[in-house]
């Protein structure tokens, strides 16, 4: 079985996020760059599948500019096969379908039995990759798993809803998504580290992908203008002289926060 998880760079969720005023592009230099937390669970759940099942080969895969190379080989590090970078000046930027028409070029060329991603960066926080990318692959999709079970012909798991949980199953091939329910990835150790620098590495471009990021015809949104968020002023205070209810509902209807 083969399995691709895709991974993602992001800034340090606890760090500065900033957009660059003149490109709109997030300013990576503003934080340090990491591999998104939901991406390396993601990992985990296949990592664990192939520990207990011979024959499995998980593949890494993520759209990121060049310097992201250190971070995509941390998933080599913990444990998977091989990884495929698609870096190209042309994407960056790129809106939810154009990553997910290029992503999806790069999984049919790799080949692929599961698909398994993170239900929500935590940059971006689009949250519709997963089916956007079955879509586009034709497959079926499970959404927003707690739980995950991997079978040879199957995947199925757990999907929490308002006032229970869902049990969904898909035959494979199938993309999948899960949520900060499944487990904390495994830390690489001196043993993967050391393996990763030998395992297969495939750089990608958009024209390897017969993608061309200059095709407007199926752009999802454009960004028109980009302003720093304003700074925080300072707020109203009300003292309470009989009134204070009437003066917190008035400022609540004149500020339309009701």
């Amino acid at each position: 079985m083969k399995i691709i998880v895709l991974v993602k760079e992001v800034p340090d969720t606890y760090g500065q996020r900033k957009l660059d005023l003149e490109t709109g592009i997030a300013d990576r230099a503003a934080s340090e760059a990491v591999l998104d937390e939901i991406g390396e669970r993601a990992l985990e759940v296949a990592l664990a599948y192939a520990d207990s099942h011979d024959g499995t080969e998980v593949v890494v895969m993520s759209m990121a500019p060049e310097s992201a190379t250190a971070t995509i080989r941390k998933g080599l590090a913990m444990g998977a096969a091989s990884a495929v970078h698609i870096t190209d000046p042309g994407l960056a930027a790129a809106d939810l379908g154009l990553t997910a028409r290029t992503l999806a070029a790069a999984i049919r060329r790799t080949g692929f039995d599961l698909v398994i991603a993170g239900n929500l960066s935590t940059d971006g926080s689009g949250g519709v990759m997963a089916a956007m990318l079955a879509e586009l692959l034709g497959v079926p999709n499970a959404t927003a798993l707690s739980s995950v079970e991997i079978a040879e012909g199957s995947v199925a798991g757990a999907r929490e809803v308002e006032g229970g949980t869902m049990r969904v199953t898909a035959e494979l091939p199938a993309v999948v998504s899960i949520t900060e329910a499944l487990p904390d990835a495994r830390y690489p150790n001196f043993k993967g580290i050391m393996a990763a620098k030998k395992k297969p590495f495939e750089t990608l471009s958009a024209a390897d992908l017969g993608i061309d990021p200059q095709d407007l015809s199926t752009a999802v949104s454009i960004m028109t203008a980009i302003a720093e968020k304003p700074p925080r002023t300072a707020g109203v205070k009300i003292v309470d002289e009989g009134d204070g209810g009437t003066r917190i509902a008035e400022f609540l209807i004149e500020n339309r926060l009701v």
